[in-house]
C-alpha cells in the first residue's frame, strides 16, 4: 500500500466527517425553522445526517459491485452506534431516554432489524428488497415528523424569544452548508472506498471485514462526535435519539437505496447471515430491557455495552487471521459471557418492576 493511498483513504475519513459536520448544521438550522423538538431532531435531521457517510459508502460501493463493503459497512455501524457510540456516551454521564423512544422507535428499530434479516435469509438483498425498505424510510421519515409536532409541539426558541428570520438569504445560506456538505460525503467516500479496498488486499482479509470494522467505525465518526457532544452539554434526546434514528435509517434507506443501485442486488455471506446479523438484531432487542429499566442507560450499562463492541471486534479480528485462539473465544463468550448478560439484564428489569410496583402500591394507601 502507497503513501499516496494512506493518505487519500484518511482524507476520506476527514471529508466524510467534516462533510457530516456541515450538512447537520445547515439542515438542523432548517428543521429549527420549521419548529419540531428535539428528540424529533435527534431521530431524522441529526441522524440522517450524521448517517450521510453510510450512505454516500454503500450507495457508492454497491454501485461499483463491491457490495461486501456496502453490507458491512450498514451493518458494522448499527452495532457499533449501539454498542460503541451508546456505550462511551453513558460512561460520560447517565443518558435520560424518552418515553416515546421506548414506547415507539426502539421497537421500529428492532423490527426493521429483524425485517432484514427476514428479508436476507435466501442469501441476497434484491431490488424488490431494497424498494421496500427504501419506501419504509421515506413513511418513517414523515410520520415520525407528524407524529412529533403533534405530541411536543415547536421546539424552544433561542434567547431573546425571537423566531427565526426565514429570507432567502438566510434559507441559501442553509441549503449552501447542506450542498457543501453532500458534496465533501460523496468525495470522501469515494476515497475512503478506494482506500479500504486496498486495505482488504494488504491484510488478506475479506471487504465484508473490513466494512464492518474499519469502514463501519470511520463512517460512524459523526454519530460518536454528536452523541458524545450532545451528552456531554446535557441535550440527551439528541444524543440517544441520533443513535436510534440512524440505526432505523442505516437499515431503510443506505441498504435500501444500495440494493437499488446495484444491478444484481446485495449478495450476503454466509458468515454475515450467521453472525453478524444475528449480532446486530441482538444489539438492537438489548436496547428495549436497558431503556425500560429506570427510563435511562445507567454508566454500568455503558460498560457493557462498550465491552462488547471490543468483544466483538477482537471476535472478527481473530476470525480474518484465522487464529487458533477462535474456538476457545466463541465458547467462552457462547457459555458465559452471552448468557450472564442476558440473566443480568432479566434481574434488573425484574428488580426494576418490582421497585416500580411497590412504590405504586405504597402511594396508593
Amino acid at each position: 500500500m502507497s503513501m499516496l493511498e494512506l493518505l487519500l483513504f484518511v482524507a476520506g475519513l476527514v471529508l466524510l466527517v467534516a462533510g457530516a459536520e456541515f450538512l447537520v448544521r445547515g439542515a438542523s438550522r432548517l428543521a429549527v425553522l420549521v419548529g419540531v423538538s428535539p428528540l424529533i431532531i435527534g431521530l431524522t435531521v441529526v441522524a440522517y445526517g450524521t448517517s450521510s457517510p453510510e450512505l454516500a459508502v454503500s450507495v457508492q460501493s454497491a454501485y461499483n459491485q463491491q457490495t461486501g463493503i456496502a453490507l458491512g459497512n450498514a451493518v458494522g455501524s448499527n452495532i457499533f452506534n449501539v454498542l460503541f457510540i451508546l456505550g462511551l456516551s453513558a460512561l460520560i454521564t447517565p443518558l435520560i431516554v424518552s418515553s416515546q423512544l421506548i414506547r415507539r422507535d426502539v421497537p421500529i428499530m428492532i423490527g426493521v432489524s429483524v425485517l432484514l434479516l427476514v428479508l436476507v435469509l435466501d442469501g441476497r438483498l434484491g431490488r424488490l428488497d431494497g424498494l421496500l425498505l427504501a419506501s419504509g424510510a421515506v413513511a418513517y421519515t414523515v410520520w415520525s415528523i407528524v407524529q412529533g409536532r403533534k405530541e411536543n409541539g415547536k421546539i424552544e426558541l433561542p434567547a431573546g424569544g425571537q423566531p427565526h428570520a426565514t429570507g432567502i438569504k438566510e434559507v441559501g445560506l442553509q441549503l449552501g452548508l447542506i450542498l457543501l456538505g453532500l458534496g465533501m460525503l460523496v468525495l470522501g467516500s469515494h476515497w475512503l472506498v478506494e482506500g479500504a479496498i486496498v486495505l482488504a488486499r494488504v491484510f488478506g482479509v475479506s471487504e465484508t471485514v473490513i466494512g464492518l470494522t474499519i469502514v463501519a467505525a470511520g463512517t460512524s465518526l459523526p454519530e460518536v462526535a454528536t452523541s458524545v457532544v450532545a451528552s456531554l452539554r446535557g441535550e440527551r434526546d439528541i444524543a440517544v435519539g441520533n443513535v436510534v434514528g440512524s440505526n432505523i435509517f442505516n437499515i431503510l434507506a443506505v441498504l435500501g437505496v444500495a440494493a437499488l443501485v446495484s444491478s444484481n442486488g446485495i449478495p450476503v455471506p454466509v458468515t454475515t447471515l450467521r453472525f453478524d446479523l444475528p449480532v446486530m438484531v441482538g444489539v438492537a432487542l438489548a436496547c428495549l430491557p436497558v431503556f425500560f429499566t429506570g427510563g435511562q442507560i445507567a454508566r454500568w450499562e455503558g460498560i457493557l455495552f462498550f465491552g462488547y463492541y471490543i468483544a466483538f471486534t477482537a471476535y472478527l479480528i481473530l476470525y480474518a487471521t484465522d487464529s487458533a485462539a477462535l474456538s476457545a473465544y466463541s465458547w467462552a463468550m457462547a457459555v458465559f459471557v452471552v448468557p450472564l448478560t442476558i440473566i443480568t439484564l432479566i434481574i434488573s428489569t425484574l428488580h426494576f418492576v418490582y421497585v416500580k410496583n411497590s412504590g405504586q402500591a405504597v402511594q396508593g394507601r
